[in-house]
């Protein structure tokens, strides 16, 4: 069976469960969506490797298996989401060291947040997009296309944050760069992307 790449279109909140976010993957060359259920660290993991501007000051669990395996010179070549039970998806990583490959099991999740990390394509079968795609209709694409900012990072809208964005318009460049700078050391990274959003409106 062929296998069709997908690239992460979207996070956002999860409508069905509370505390949970929805990861949104989408058919290349295609109009079909695959939404993935993910806890708020996998989601916050996903935003963060998209991002560019923030970095954690101490390496997430993600980044301390990157950091590992290029020590060991493993590379992770492809994420395959091979099966969907019950709702649930299984995925694998196909791992590569010294012309060996490996095939190891994972969560969907904790795959999507390694391969953003090692620039691996995503992959699923046709079987899994025709039981659980969705065909987007162009006023739903251009919602979630609302997520992305203009450089193609991805935005989450988190229910906790420090400060609203009507709470920075008060600040100059220079304290709002000051409060980018405590929130993440703080490792407060939500309220950090909102900071730098606010940053980037006023450049």
């Amino acid at each position: 069976m062929s296998l069709i790449q997908l690239t992460i279109k979207g996070i956002s909140y999860s409508q069905t469960q509370s505390g949970a976010y929805a990861l949104v993957l989408s058919e290349v060359g295609g109009t079909r969506t695959l939404p993935i259920i993910i806890g708020a660290f996998e989601a916050q993991s996903i935003a963060i490797a998209l991002e560019k501007e923030i970095r954690p000051p101490r390496p997430l669990t993600h980044d301390l298996f990157k950091t590992f395996s290029d020590r060991f010179h493993i590379q992770i070549k492809q994420v395959i989401i091979h099966k969907l039970v019950d709702g649930v998806f299984f995925s694998s990583l196909v791992c590569e060291r010294e012309g060996e490959e490996e095939v190891i099991d994972t969560r969907t999740s904790d795959a999507i947040a390694l391969a953003v990390r090692f620039q691996a394509p995503i992959y699923t079968y046709e079987n899994i997009l025709d039981k659980a795609g969705i065909y987007l209709k162009m006023e739903e694409e251009l919602e979630i296309e609302e997520d992305l900012s203009e450089e193609g990072e991805i935005e989450i809208e988190l229910e906790e944050i420090a400060e609203s964005a009507e709470g920075f318009s008060h600040m100059s460049l220079e304290e709002l760069h000051a409060q980018l700078e405590e929130a993440v050391t703080n490792e407060n990274y939500e309220l950090a992307a909102k900071i730098r959003d606010e940053i980037s409106k006023r450049s």
